[in-house]
């Protein structure tokens, strides 16, 4: 069962002809800038079925359109980073975004303050005769040259299971375990965009099973799961997530998912069910999973309260890979091995390194079309956790700060993201230069 509050507004097919073209012509940013040039002139249903079409092709996670001084900016975000396509004259920018708002359920006469609503893409494939639908979220946001629109692409595409999210072996193994407890909370930290939910969701699908029932509180529902029961805050109706968790806690739940922890009621709530024979799955705001504990009790929580109910806490941010069309490995340079040879020395001897040795190869990046020529293609992510077993539930009770917890986990074998993402360049999924930028130079 999947239930939501708010219902989708309205639907834009990409049809068969269209996908047809997209997929033949649609590689990269420059051919799909020239696509969408051949468009700018016609009806804004045909530019907006293309738009979002080339955008689900290129496996955009958000479309952005940007109004300046006498122009507008389309801008596509590929794995995390806003790649420019193209700018296009004020008319076609007000005619898309009528468009855009009439799909999404805003309101046309309002432009100056922000709206939030949600349409879908019905891509209708004639080869295999299937129709696939993809969910957008879109904002309005009243800027000083007009309304900026940022549309959101919730792609079903991206839930996958546990394996696919790119854990060492120990970390699979030790998440997998942790995962199958009855009780306890489990949560999941980091920035908007790190890939949170769909941690989250890997986690379900791997215990997902007829014998437990899985309730989840979201804000809004991004993947939808067959055989568990999604619901969605609604805060115009009353309805968020410390009232929507009290009224699953009386539904008999084994697993609840709480979209996000934000404040004191919710937070309470969460940890008692934690603590009364209910796994929690959750996520948190935070920059580290060092920083779980600080931030629940600035939400007002004690430690007393928090230590025993929280099994596990985990961050994360996601690395782009390196492109497989134009890698090339280069003989690591004497600062770089230096540099990882340092911030390795520590690691368990129960972790499986590949040898660090002068000479050793690194990828580097090169760029081709496949990977619109910035040597990267799809992401992966980058990990830390510690498991609050009977003395980290001790030493979270003296109110440690963030900084003292993160050397007592790391002192007990915790891996920081830093050694998780550098372990990734000397197995050739990333680079270092990308490891830093994700998860800083100290």
């Amino acid at each position: 069962m999947n239930s939501s509050n708010s219902k989708i507004t309205g639907e834009i097919k990409i049809s068969p002809s269209a996908l047809k073209k997209l997929q033949k012509k649609a590689i990269n940013i420059p051919s799909f800038k020239g696509i969408i040039e051949a468009y700018l002139g016609k009806r804004a249903t045909d530019l907006a079925e293309i738009l979002l079409g080339g955008g689900v092709l290129l496996e955009a996670s958000d479309i952005h359109i940007e109004p300046e001084e006498e122009r507008a900016k389309l801008r596509l975000r590929i794995d995390g980073i806003l790649q420019d396509v193209l700018f296009f004259d004020w008319k076609i920018y007000e005619t898309l975004l009528s468009r855009v708002k009439l799909l999404a359920g805003l309101k046309l006469n309002i432009a100056d303050r922000p709206q939030d609503g949600r349409f879908s893409i019905l891509i209708i494939s004639a080869k295999e005769k299937k129709k696939e639908s993809i969910e957008i979220r879109a904002s309005s946001l009243p800027t000083e040259h007009g309304e900026s629109i940022v549309l959101r692409i919730l792609n079903p595409k991206s839930l996958i299971t546990i394996e696919a999210l790119g854990l060492r072996k120990d970390l699979l193994e030790f998440f997998k375990k942790e995962i199958k407890q009855p009780n306890g909370m489990i949560i999941v930290t980091g920035p908007t965009g790190s890939g949170k939910t769909t941690t989250l969701y890997a986690f379900l699908k791997e215990i997902q099973k007829p014998e437990i029932k899985i309730i989840t509180i979201e804000d809004p529902i991004e993947y939808h799961l067959t055989g568990i029961s999604q619901t969605q805050v609604n805060p115009a109706k009353k309805y968020d997530f410390a009232s929507g968790l009290r009224s699953i806690v009386r539904q008999d739940p084994d697993v609840i998912l709480v979209g996000e922890i934000r404040d004191l009621e919710t937070a309470q709530i969460a940890l008692q069910a934690a603590l009364t024979g209910h796994l929690v799955l959750t996520t948190l705001h935070t920059n580290d999973a060092a920083g779980t504990i600080a931030r629940l009790q600035a939400l007002g929580e004690k430690p007393v309260n928090i230590a025993p109910a929280i099994n596990l806490a985990i961050a994360q941010r996601l690395v782009r890979k390196i492109c497989q069309e134009c890698k090339r490995l280069s003989v690591i340079s004497p600062v770089n091995f230096k540099k990882i040879k340092e911030e390795l020395k520590n690691i368990p001897k129960s972790i499986n390194l590949p040898a660090l040795r002068p000479g050793l190869k690194i990828p580097q990046i090169k760029g081709c079309s496949a990977c619109n020529f910035t040597g990267y293609r799809g992401r992966v992510g980058i990990f830390e956790a510690f498991l609050v077993n009977d003395k980290m539930e001790k030493f979270i009770l003296s109110s440690p700060s963030i900084a003292a917890l993160r050397k007592y986990a790391t002192e007990e074998g915790m891996l920081t993201m830093k050694h998780d993402g550098l372990i990734k360049v000397l197995q050739g999924i990333t680079t270092i230069e990308e490891v830093e930028r994700v998860a800083g130079t100290e």
